[in-house]
């Protein structure tokens, strides 16, 4: 196949690349897959208004973002067992983020320690944020432990998700008969102690009476904001009041997001929510949002209707596959390339003053 020049190059590449098994994992969504097919078209739905004879010199994609200042708004979004898509897994996309002034935020399923990713780049000078993700386990004390070790390890803020108590009905990861390889495994859960079971009684649900009886609710933020020093972002909202419910905790930052069309295949794209939830906020939290990001085209109108900042997941993943550190740095670069072509096209020398009528 031809080198790879665009998002969707990398991932035409990739399936040549990963086997089935890793390819339904990586690539696959929830059920029918609407929601996953429907988070990039929805990108398409608006429009760009370009301005001419606008001066552009000086012109830069930084961003302010959590009290940093970011060389521009792309973040890697967390991704599990990421050694199914290369040998050097999450340390070869967290030294590319590193190398490409992006942010990384790593997963708790990751494939490899937390320290040992974090070692790797925390001192590198220009990087972009290294954050944290989390899943609260049934266990609180593993959880402030897990904590601990990310405060320890240097990671600058915490990224819980929200919107996953349990997975989607994934047809295609069950069809390809997915389990994760020998070697492979969420090394930072392995201390994490049996989740007790619980005996069901008649009529009593193997889901609702034992998997979630102790599944987190909005008290556990609290808590969670009480186990550490770092900011805590949400990570899946979708509908304004839970946004207004995050915003009274007083968060650090809320993502945008449908987990990939991975859980709910009837959940509407994230393009749609993003300018609902930004006008709740009103600027009040950072925002940011994932899902079907494949264009720098889609960055800018990703900033324009509302977010900060974008996160993108699957496509660093089929770049890590196709070559490992450097395809992963690839898929990086074309989209910031890609974000300042379409500013220039727009007539828009920076992304703090997007003009209100960029979208049509």
């Amino acid at each position: 196949m031809p080198a790879p020049i665009s998002l969707d190059d990398h991932e035409a590449h990739a399936r040549n690349v990963l086997d089935d098994k890793a390819w339904a994992y990586f690539a696959g969504g929830a059920a029918d897959e609407r929601c996953l097919a429907a988070n990039r078209h929805a990108w398409n739905a608006p429009h760009l208004q370009p301005r001419v004879l606008r001066p552009l010199a000086g012109g830069h994609t930084r961003v302010e973002l959590l009290g940093r200042t970011l060389a521009h708004p792309i973040l890697l979004a967390p991704v599990a067992y990421q050694r199914m898509a290369h040998p050097d897994g999450e340390l070869a996309s967290a030294i590319a983020a590193s190398a490409q002034e992006a942010g990384f935020v790593l997963s708790t399923q990751a494939s490899l320690p937390l320290e040992t990713v974090a070692q790797a780049v925390r001192h590198d000078a220009g990087r972009g944020p290294l954050w944290m993700q989390l899943y609260l386990q049934h266990d609180a004390g593993f959880n402030r432990e897990l904590v601990q070790r990310a405060e320890a390890a240097g990671y600058e803020a915490l990224v819980l998700t929200v919107d996953a108590p349990c997975h989607g009905a994934r047809d295609r990861e069950r069809r390809a008969g997915f389990r994760l390889p020998p070697g492979i495994s969420a090394v930072n859960l392995a201390s994490l102690p049996p989740r007790p079971e619980r005996a069901l009684r008649p009529g009593q649900s193997a889901l609702f009476d034992d998997l979630l009886a102790a599944t987190p609710t909005w008290d556990d933020i609290a808590r969670l904001q009480a186990d550490t020093r770092l900011p805590l972002i949400l990570k899946g909202i979708l509908h304004p009041d839970d946004a207004r419910q995050a915003a009274r905790l007083q968060v650090g930052g809320l993502i945008v997001s449908n987990h990939g069309g991975r859980t709910l295949d009837a959940a509407p794209p994230t393009a749609d929510c993003l300018p609902r939830i930004a006008d709740t906020l009103q600027g009040s939290l950072p925002l940011l949002v994932d899902g079907g990001i494949r264009r720098g085209t889609d960055v800018l109108k990703a900033l324009a209707l509302g977010a900060s900042a974008v996160l993108v997941g699957r496509p660093y993943i089929f770049g890590l596959a196709n070559a490992g550190a450097q395809g992963v740095a690839h898929v990086i670069r074309l989209l910031r390339d890609e974000l300042e072509i379409a500013m220039a096209l727009c007539g828009v020398a920076t992304l703090t003053d997007l003009p209100d009528d960029l979208l049509i």
